[in-house]
């Protein structure tokens, strides 16, 4: 049944789809075993599609920096090169401007030399001074800089031509990276949009990269004779290396290989695919469990596993028939083995693969625990010390932006709180949000505005996962973007922004309690879902939102017509429910009363008069008529 996720995976479904095959299975009876190891694969096929897109994103950063690299061996004009690097960064960045600015020694500042989407003359010839600007400091400190308003921000010395031509271009985030040489700077590169925006370390370190390969381009004569000499040094190196033969030739291919493999970001299948390609046969690659993380060597036996435990215990390859087995352990715990079957092999190669594969296994394990132990760490600083300092700078480091809106939800469960803790993170990590686990709920801070959709959708989801009821109680975060720094530094408005979750965290809990109360354990609310129990645990106690939703028909017919059917409802809810003694409080005839009733009735929807939604509607009376006797 998993080869549907990898189909999902091969057309690159969208992540919704990947639910298809679990609904198809609840809709076919599966039993709960087929539905959870479904979730197991679904979560694990979800992984490797952001794996996948994080890798092609890398493969086009890459890509850039080696067509650079290319324009650099085969430099003939250097103003094509310094063109072409300006627009990749552009394209990478996906910024509306690049641009970058030379030192001028004569001068003693920065000029134009390449710019790529400027639309204003005056941009175009503008020179900054050094320590003035952005650019002007950058290239005064060789220190790269950004930010995500440049208006705003009062780290830069501001001039009036600089910022007048900034405004004409329409600038407004800006990020700059030195070009050095050695010790000197000689220019800065830049990438800027024309709206609010933050750069990432990841933008900064590309960027780096590409000013580097502008540095190169600039210094082309020395560099580029130098370049062709290491070259021809590594070409007759490689030469002497392939005469030393034929097997450790194959041995230095297959190792740099797989080191081009990682550093691309490859995975464990890339590596059985050059050991196969190199040794051929047929190879399967083992988890710490014996469980097949790629390709079939066909049914194993009992003196398979006996070999590699015997693999691990020598550090070597060890044969068995006509399998080739090499298996590597952690603290004396297996971690990987990997079984070629080939009648001739080289089985120092399939070491070094067994190697590649643990690191890539330890690699992925550390990433995973790390990521989900800091944004643990982040919400739970958040949620009970929101004084601490950083809290919106490490945030921002995970990618989640703390001044956009947020929702709180906690989940109350009798599941396995390991795997609930496990759905919450990658929750987290998907959605771009945090989350932390605790004994009997886990919390999470998403992104976006409607908290009861959320926590339906939270609690329905994480109940499928355990296989149990998840209760979810939701609040909103409305976090207004932090203002400007202030004069003695430090990060504005962090303990506003924990405070606002450390308070939507208690309404969350007292909605999760609240839920269970009222006999809808697995269900999913916020304080607005909840009726007038809203008004007991919600923190806003929005009682004009509150009447507006269950008397608002009645109070805004009696608004345009000058009807009276609010005192009409009152009075009948006073008079225990008798039209008669309605209409003898009223002075009018019981016939209006029934008129009146019935058009309350059309305004309000069948069910009025049932017990709980006429505990509702009374309480509304009651604070809407204390709403208009105090003084606003």
């Amino acid at each position: 049944m998993s080869t549907q996720f990898l189909e999902l995976l091969a057309r690159e479904a969208s992540a919704v789809e990947f639910e298809g095959p679990i609904i198809e299975a609840r809709a076919r009876g599966a039993d709960p075993a087929t539905i959870e190891e479904l979730e197991q694969a679904k979560v694990e096929a979800l992984k490797v599609r952001d794996l996948l897109k994080r890798r092609a994103r890398r493969e086009a950063e890459l890509s850039a920096l080696y067509d650079t690299a290319g324009d650099l061996a085969a430099l003939r004009d250097l103003d094509a090169v310094l063109e072409a690097i300006v627009h990749r960064a552009r394209q990478l960045l996906a910024t509306d401007v690049a641009y970058m600015t030379l030192h001028d020694p004569e001068q003693g500042d920065t000029y134009m030399r390449v710019t790529d989407g400027s639309i204003s003359a005056k941009f175009r010839a503008l020179r900054l001074a050094m320590g003035a600007g952005l650019g002007g400091l950058v290239a005064q400190t060789a220190t790269p800089y950004s930010t995500a308003d440049y208006f705003a921000d009062a780290r830069f010395r501001h001039k009036h031509h600089i910022d007048e031509a900034v405004t004409e271009e329409g600038l407004v985030a800006i990020l700059g990276v030195p070009l050095r040489l050695g010790q000197r700077v000689i220019g800065v590169l830049m990438a800027a949009n024309r709206s609010a925006r933050p750069f990432h370390q990841e933008e900064v370190s590309l960027l780096a990269s590409l000013a580097a390969h502008a540095a190169v381009a600039i210094d082309n004569a020395r560099l580029l004779q130098e370049t062709r000499n290491a070259l021809e040094e590594l070409s007759q190196a490689h030469r002497t290396a392939r005469a030393h033969g034929e097997a450790v030739e194959r041995a230095a291919l297959v190792h740099d290989r797989m080191t081009s493999l990682v550093l691309r970001g490859g995975g464990i299948e890339d590596v059985a695919a050059v050991v196969t390609d190199v040794l051929g046969g047929s190879l399967a690659v083992l988890d710490d469990l014996g469980r097949p993380l790629t390709g079939d060597v066909g049914e194993l036996d009992a003196g398979v596993f006996e070999s590699a435990q015997a693999s691990r215990a020598l550090g070597r390859t060890v044969r068995r028939g006509d399998l080739l087995i090499a298996s590597v352990d952690v603290g004396g715990e297996p971690l990987c083995t990997l079984i070629l079957r080939s009648d001739d092999a080289d089985g120092r190669i399939l070491e070094r693969a067994a190697l590649v594969c643990a690191l890539l296994l330890l690699f992925r394990r550390s990433v995973a625990e790390a990521e989900g132990r800091v944004r643990g760490e982040l919400l739970d600083d958040l949620i009970s010390r929101p004084g601490s300092p950083g809290l919106a700078d490490r945030a921002r480091r995970l990618g989640v932006d703390l001044s956009a809106p947020h929702v709180v939800v906690v989940v109350r469960h009798e599941g396995q709180r390991e795997r609930a803790a496990f759905w919450a993170s990658s929750q987290a990590t998907l959605r771009h949000g945090l989350a932390a686990g605790r004994a009997g709920e886990v919390v999470l801070l998403l992104p976006g505005a409607n908290a009861g959709g959320i926590a339906q959708r939270v609690a329905a989801e994480l109940s499928a996962s355990l296989q149990v009821p998840a209760t979810a109680g939701a609040s909103k975060v409305c976090l207004p973007g932090a203002p400007a720094r202030p004069p003695g530094g430090g990060e504005p408005g962090a303990g506003a922004v924990a405070g606002d979750v450390a308070v939507a965290y208690q309404e969350a809990r007292r909605c999760a309690e609240a839920l269970i109360a009222l006999g809808r354990a697995g269900d999913g609310a916020s304080a607005a879902e909840l009726g007038f129990v809203g008004l007991l645990v919600g923190d806003g106690r929005d009682v004009r939102g509150f009447v507006g939703r269950v008397l608002g028909a009645v109070i805004d017919y009696d608004a345009r017509r000058g009807t009276a059917l609010a005192d009409t409802l009152a009075a009948y809810f006073g008079s225990g429910g008798s039209p008669s003694r309605t209409a003898e409080a009223m002075h009018i005839h019981v016939n209006t009363v029934t008129q009146r009733l019935d058009r309350i009735g059309k305004l309000l929807g069948d069910g009025w008069l049932e017990p709980e939604r006429a505990l509702e509607i009374q309480l509304a009376l009651r604070l809407h008529r204390l709403g208009h006797t105090s003084t606003p």
